[in-house]
C-alpha cells in the first residue's frame, strides 16, 4: 500500500501541472510588500464591492427563481441534458424564473428550457481556464460575469427559491451543501432542493446515512432536506407541491 502511495506521489512530481501548483504554493507563502498589498489585496476589496454591487442591483427585482445546477460536461442529446431543458420550460412555465452559472452544459440545458418558454433566463458565469463560456440562451439583461466563486454563490442563492440539482462534479456538489447547509443552519427559508438521478446520486446518499448519519455528523431531519427524484415531472412536481402549501416569499 506505502509502495503504491509512493509510486503515485512519484507520477505527480513528474506531472508539468505539479510544478505550476508548487509555484502557486511557494507564492502564496512568501512575504508581500507593501506595494503589493496595498495595490493588489487592498484594492481587491474594492472589486469584490463591485461585483455584489453589480449582481444586486440586476438581480434585485427579477421575481421568483429556481436555480438549476449541474455539470458543465454533460453535452446535447445526453439524457440529463435533455431533462434539465424539460424541467426548465416546465418550471418556467409554472412563473419562475431560472438561474444557471450562465456556461455549457447543464448550465445551457438549464437556460434553453427558460428561452424555450419565454421566462427569464439569468445566467451567473465565472472567469474559468477552461470549460466555462457563455451560452446563447441567457437573456441580455441577465447575463453577468464574475471573478470570485464565492460573490457568485450569493448570487444563486440570495436569489433562488429553489435548487434542482443535476449530475454534476466537485463544483456541483459544492453547490448542493451550500445549499443545504445554509438551509440547515437557517440562514435562508427550507427552500425545496431537488435533486434528479437516484442512480447517480445512490452513492453520495448512502454515504449521508451510512457514514455522516451513523457517525453523528447530521440528524435525522436533516436527510428531509432535500428530495430525489428520476423524472422532469417529478422534479417540476415537486417545486410546484412545495409552493402551493407555502406562499412564494422573495429570498432577501
Amino acid at each position: 500500500m506505502t509502495m503504491g502511495i509512493e509510486e503515485n506521489r512519484d507520477e505527480s512530481l513528474q506531472n508539468p501541472e505539479f510544478d505550476i501548483n508548487e509555484s502557486i504554493l511557494h507564492n502564496s507563502f512568501r512575504q508581500k510588500t507593501w506595494d503589493e498589498i496595498v495595490t493588489k489585496d487592498s484594492w481587491m476589496v474594492f472589486k469584490v464591492m463591485a461585483e455584489f454591487v453589480n449582481g444586486y442591483e440586476k438581480m434585485a427585482k427579477i421575481g421568483p427563481c429556481v436555480s438549476i445546477f449541474g455539470s458543465a460536461r454533460l453535452k446535447p442529446g445526453s439524457k440529463y441534458y435533455d431533462m434539465a431543458v424539460e424541467i426548465a420550460e416546465k418550471i418556467t412555465k409554472i412563473g419562475f424564473g431560472i438561474i444557471t452559472g450562465g456556461g455549457p452544459g447543464i448550465m445551457e440545458a438549464g437556460n434553453k428550457g427558460a428561452f424555450n418558454a419565454e421566462g427569464k433566463s439569468i445566467g451567473l458565469n465565472i472567469d474559468l481556464p477552461f470549460e466555462q463560456h457563455f451560452n446563447p440562451y441567457i437573456s441580455k439583461l441577465y447575463s453577468m460575469n464574475f471573478d470570485y466563486f464565492f460573490v457568485r454563490k450569493v448570487m444563486f442563492v440570495k436569489y433562488s427559491q429553489g435548487f434542482i440539482v443535476m449530475p454534476g462534479g466537485f463544483g456541483t456538489l459544492d453547490e448542493l451543501t451550500e445549499a443545504i447547509t445554509l438551509i440547515q443552519t437557517n440562514k435562508i427559508g427550507r427552500f425545496p432542493i431537488v435533486m434528479v438521478g437516484s442512480e447517480f446520486w445512490g452513492g453520495l446518499l448512502d454515504w449521508f446515512k451510512e457514514t455522516l448519519l451513523s457517525e453523528g455528523m447530521i440528524s435525522e431531519d436533516d436527510l428531509d432536506l432535500y428530495r430525489v427524484v428520476d423524472t422532469a415531472d417529478e422534479a417540476v412536481e415537486h417545486i410546484r407541491a412545495f409552493y402551493e402549501k407555502y406562499s412564494v416569499n422573495v429570498n432577501f
